[in-house]
Formats: C-alpha cells, structure tokens, sequence
C-alpha cells in the first residue's frame, strides 16, 4: 500500500495527495505535525533526510520532493496526466518547473511574512513580503496568458502541471493574495477546485488552517 506522509497545511503534501486522488490510487495518508518537529524524528529523517514533508513509501519505495513524487506515481500507474510523447512531457514539466521556481517561491515569502511568522514567534520581514508581493506581480500574469490561450496549463489536457499549480496557489486566501484580478486563473482554479480530487482533501486550505487554529484556542 501507498502511504503518504505529510502535513495538512502544507501544499507540496497535498499536491500528492491532490495527484494520488485523481489517479484514483489507494493510499495511507500519514500526518507529520511540523509544529511540533515530527519532521526531525529519526524515524522520518529515514523517509526523507531533509527532514521536511511530503514523502512516500510505496511498498518499500521511499521517496520525497513533491514534483518527482508525483511523476513517479504517474508513471507507475500509467496516467496520462503526465504524457509520454516527449514534447507533451517537456510542456508539462517547464510549467511544474515555473510554478515551483516562481509562483510557489514568491508565494511561500508572502504567505510566511502574513501567517507563519507569528506562529514561529519571529519577527516579520517586510522586505522579502515586498519582494514576494513584487515577484507574484511579475510571475502570475504569465500564468494567467497561458489560461488564457489553453483550458488547461499545457494545453487541451488536465496534467500535473495543473495539479501542481493548484497546490502551488492553495495559500492565496490564508496569505491574503487577490487571485480575482486574474480570471483565468480564478476560472480555472475554480473549476479544479469544485473535482473529487480536490475536495477529498479539504474544500479549502484557509478553512483547514482556520479550524485548526480554532480548536488549538480551545
């Protein structure tokens, strides 16, 4: 059986979880509490020696990063979501490579900077929630063209640089990032957001974290 090891609010974890559903694959999902430096056990530092989520054992096979987890689970099992003509494939894995570059590391400042610094009691820093803010500007008007010209990311075909982007842009409303200026994107991520893939995970990665919050004030 496929376990999967990851975290609720993080998006790579649920970027396998969200490929893993719509492969219609079985698995274990194992939660690592980050918060509380399960991810620094020896046990899992055997999964996965960074020490961070997600990561799988399929059967014996151990792997981690998101973007080779879910390719690898993809070719396993035969699903056309990551395309074996070789010019498909070069399509799809440049936008996963955008969208994890770019987007998710301009994302991850705004959304550390606005919600995470006051769980880890530091101290905010305003330049690099400038530089996400700025790059976020630079990067998802590109983002929004291609939506714009294809229904998907890598054209006519739902593939896992769709899943990838999804995950990838999941923190918007709990980072306070306005999507709604681009439509494309907004349409787009909301048709995929409304799929069984998706919403067996959670209807919102806002409204996970918010619950959690509200049970741990309890």
């Amino acid at each position: 059986m496929l376990t999967i090891f990851g975290f609720d609010f993080s998006s790579p974890s649920n970027k396998v979880r969200f490929a893993a559903n719509a492969m219609g694959l079985p698995y274990e999902y194992k939660q690592v509490n980050l918060l509380a430096g399960e991810q620094k056990s020896p046990e899992f530092l055997k999964l996965n020696p960074t020490g961070r989520v997600p990561a799988i054992d399929d059967n014996g096979f151990k792997a981690f990063e998101s973007a080779a987890i879910i390719k690898y689970l993809a070719d396993k099992n035969n699903s056309s979501l990551y395309p074996k003509d070789l010019q498909k494939r070069a399509i799809v894995d440049e936008w996963i490579d955008f969208a994890n570059i770019h987007v998710a590391a301009a994302l991850a400042r705004v959304t550390f900077n606005r919600v995470m610094y006051k769980m880890l009691n530091v101290e905010k820093d305003e330049r690099s929630l400038a530089d996400g803010i700025k790059f976020l500007g630079n990067f998802l008007p590109i983002i929004e063209k291609q939506l714009k010209e294809n229904k998907f990311m890598a054209g006519a075909e739902m593939t896992l640089a769709d899943i990838n982007l999804l995950a990838v842009l999941d923190p918007a409303e709990l980072s306070s990032v306005d999507l709604s200026i681009y439509p494309s994107i907004s349409n787009w991520r909301k048709n995929l957001r409304s799929q069984s893939f998706y919403t067996k995970c959670h209807s919102s990665l806002e409204e996970v974290f918010q619950a959690a919050m509200a049970a741990g004030a309890k």
